[in-house]
């Protein structure tokens, strides 16, 4: 059962009993990321995400690793394009211990100077090795291409220029600016009753107070067009695709659904097609990422360079096809069926849960039952994707973006018309 508390500040907490089990999963969720930065400060959201672990005034960035593993839990963060969630997850006796932990480097991480610079090397580091990832850049590089000059279309991590040129001053303003009560939801998902919860973390995260962050993002206008990153590697990394939805659109299961017969299993039309019957690529598969007010739909293939006009071809048969003759009620059939399947099998963990939880929070301002999620999956038909395949499958919509040596944007063209 879900329930949620909304503290005088603004501050929520939602919760998922769930007494049958063992274990809970804690997180704190800022409505900050990516895209609240701007082109002097792109990457600070994930900078200050690895602040948080570099010691506050009662523990070293040593005792903070340790504090978790002392319990045999975990401890984790992640930055995306529009929040940072911060984390953990022990054995139910122990959620005293996360309460603490979490809230300690949330309101207590010192910034020193020092652990700045450290932190600066370790993060550009992290960056090269994302460089030397073609088959994750080419990702990044596709949303740039679709949202080019948007901030949707920055990279979350940042770039070493910028990073190199962040300090204290800027990471605390952006923290005080955006860590603000109304962007903050605290989920927990296990072995535990709501007022518990509520009870320890009203003390702590009820006394926060700031202005609400104005917020003046504009809605991305997508740009369809084609980008290529000229780099030697054994591979050609190519990303096909086209905007997408926002998350709360009435399509998004239709969309879901769509994605599944696709590209999105082991059953679906372009694994079969492209890596099982033509043997032309090892990696092939469909995803669509979806934010407040915008999305993207995107179909990768990793290949060598003398299969790239085959596989690009198939592609566009295969969406043309989608487009013009709809799917069979066969396929529609198990993609339902694998994507609820996909939902019951997430809840048997209790961070998918707690996922589940504050993204939904955050993002909608409610939460997404499972009864929901299902009754919609259950209501798509064949005409849903025929309509919405329509929609967006356009020649016109079509953004290419890719990774490999000797590519001529010239000649990468899908014509799915």
């Amino acid at each position: 059962m879900y329930r949620k508390e909304t503290l005088p500040n603004g501050v929520r907490i939602v919760t998922e009993e769930i007494p049958y089990v063992r274990s809970v999963a804690l997180g704190i969720w800022v409505g900050a990321g990516s895209r609240d930065e701007d082109d002097s400060n792109n990457g600070i959201a994930h900078f200050i995400e690895h602040m948080m672990f570099k010691g506050t005034a009662r523990r070293s960035a040593k005792e903070i690793a340790e504090a978790l593993d002392a319990v045999g839990g975990q401890l984790n963060a992640f930055t995306s394009k529009e929040y940072t969630c911060y984390y953990a997850k022990v054995l139910d006796e122990h959620l005293d211990v996360a309460v603490d932990l979490l809230s300690d480097m949330f309101f207590n991480s010192l910034f020193r100077e020092e652990d700045i610079e450290k932190e600066k090397n370790v993060i550009i580091e992290e960056i090269k090795m994302y460089e030397d990832t073609p088959d994750e850049l080419v990702h990044d590089i596709f949303a740039s291409t679709l949202w080019h000059g948007h901030a949707l279309g920055r990279p979350v991590i940042g770039t070493d220029k910028i990073i190199g040129h962040l300090g204290k001053k800027e990471l605390l303003a952006f923290r005080e600016k955006f860590y603000s009560p109304d962007s903050l939801v605290v989920a927990a998902a296990g072995n535990i009753q709501h007022e518990t919860v509520v009870g320890k973390l009203a003390s702590l995260f009820g006394n926060i107070n700031s202005l609400r962050p104005v917020r003046n993002y504009g809605v991305p206008k997508p740009n369809c067009r084609v980008s290529c990153k000229d780099k030697d590697t054994e591979q050609v990394h190519v990303c096909i695709g086209t905007p997408g939805l926002p998350m709360d659109d009435k399509n998004i299961y239709v969309l879901h659904i769509m994605n599944s017969i696709l590209g999105g299993g082991l059953s679906s039309r372009l694994f079969q097609e492209i890596r099982e019957e033509r043997g032309l690529a090892y990696s092939i598969f469909t995803y669509h990422s979806s934010y407040q007010d915008a999305g993207l739909f995107s179909i990768y293939a990793g290949l060598s360079r003398n299969n790239l006009d085959e596989v690009i071809s198939l592609i566009s048969r295969e969406v043309r096809d989608v487009r013009y003759n709809g799917v069979t009620g066969e396929e529609l059939t198990r993609a339902k069926e694998q994507l609820k399947g996909n939902i019951l099998l997430g809840l048997e963990n209790v961070s998918n849960r707690m996922t589940r939880l504050g993204k939904s929070e955050l993002s909608l301002n409610r939460i997404v039952t499972v009864e929901e999620a299902v009754e919609k999956i259950n209501r798509v038909s064949l005409e849903d994707i025929s309509d919405l395949a329509g929609e967006l499958f356009r020649s016109e919509n079509v953004v290419i973006s890719s990774i490999g040596p000797g590519l001529d944007e010239k000649k990468l063209k899908v014509c799915i018309d």
